[in-house]
């Protein structure tokens, strides 16, 4: 299916302000985009309380963190790793989703912004992402936890899931892994098709990766790459979102299709006509609420 009207729009959009790939840029324009990208989406929902936090990190550093709480009594914690590669990305610019995201799913809000690569490579951003989990579990005992994000973010959310298996950790009722990396793999079909290189290109993948584990060796871990786990068994139930034209479709979905067969309770929906960063395009991409209402009436079954 071809891209549909509202996504073909916003990349003629993009490309008549010009501007080079992302793969050659430097770390610093790149991070530039996001703030660019961030005054598209508006403001979102009003919360009861809005709170800035610090969250130990497991080096005896720290990193902030928001938490976002809706009115009424929350349903449950959702912990949203944003995206962009393990080097992009900030708090103010995924706001206006966590707050869509806790206004529909009643559920506070926390958000991140665990350290980024270059200046923090893996396992950094791993290890504070579960930290996050670890904190957010002492910090609102007694409420279900939901761990959820796009891209690196789906990335970090998986590879706790995984690690809170292994460890006894908090008890994680459901992971929402929107459009994740799951794989250093980039000779995938869907990296290698045209149609696909669009806000994501199989060169841009491959800059994020330089930039997060330089050391290839590494890239295979399972706390990098969670396809690559043995075992997914005993993994809390999963929502997996992919996108049609997305490098990452591919092994999203085969991770979908390994924690089925692991007997975990996995529901897969593809976005046909969408890209890669469709979700995160609040109020800009009729999709965006599209998930977003999926989401919401998965976590309402889910913590029922």
């Amino acid at each position: 299916m071809a891209l549909d009207h509202a996504t073909t729009g916003f990349l003629k959009q993009l490309a008549d302000s010009g501007g080079k790939p992302l793969h050659e840029m430097s770390v610093t324009e790149a991070r530039a985009l996001g703030t660019f990208m961030s005054e598209l989406y508006g403001k979102g929902p009003d919360m009861a309380r809005v709170e800035e936090a610090t969250i130990p990190a497991e080096d005896g550093a720290s990193f902030p963190a928001r938490v976002l709480v809706p009115a009424g009594t929350p349903r449950g914690v959702l912990i949203y790793f944003h995206g962009g590669g393990w080097v992009l990305g900030t708090l103010d610019e995924f706001d206006t989703l966590g707050r869509e995201l806790a206004a529909r799913t009643g559920c506070t809000v926390v958000l991140p912004h665990y350290r980024l690569a270059p200046e923090h490579r893996y396992p950094t951003a791993a290890r504070d992402a579960y930290a996050t989990l670890r904190w957010a579990a002492a910090r609102m005992p007694g409420l279900p936890i939901v761990v959820a994000g796009d891209s690196a973010g789906g990335n970090l959310s998986a590879v706790i899931a995984q690690r809170a298996r292994d460890e006894n950790g908090p008890a994680i009722a459901l992971q929402v892994l929107i459009y994740p990396v799951t794989d250093c793999d980039l000779d995938r079909a869907s990296y290698l098709d045209p149609e696909n290189q669009l806000m994501l290109t199989r060169d841009a993948v491959a800059w994020f990766w330089d930039h997060y584990a330089p050391d290839r060796a590494q890239r295979a871990n399972p706390d990098a790459s969670p396809l690559r786990a043995a075992d997914l068994s005993g993994l809390p139930p999963a929502l997996v979102l992919t996108a049609e034209h997305d490098v990452l479709r591919d092994e999203g979905e085969e991770y979908a299709e390994r924690l089925r067969q692991a007997g975990v309770p996995v529901e897969l929906k593809r976005f046909e006509g969408q890209m890669h960063v469709f979700f995160t395009l609040v109020n800009v991409l009729p999709a965006s609420a599209a998930a977003l209402a999926l989401i919401a009436e998965t976590v309402e079954r889910r913590l029922e």
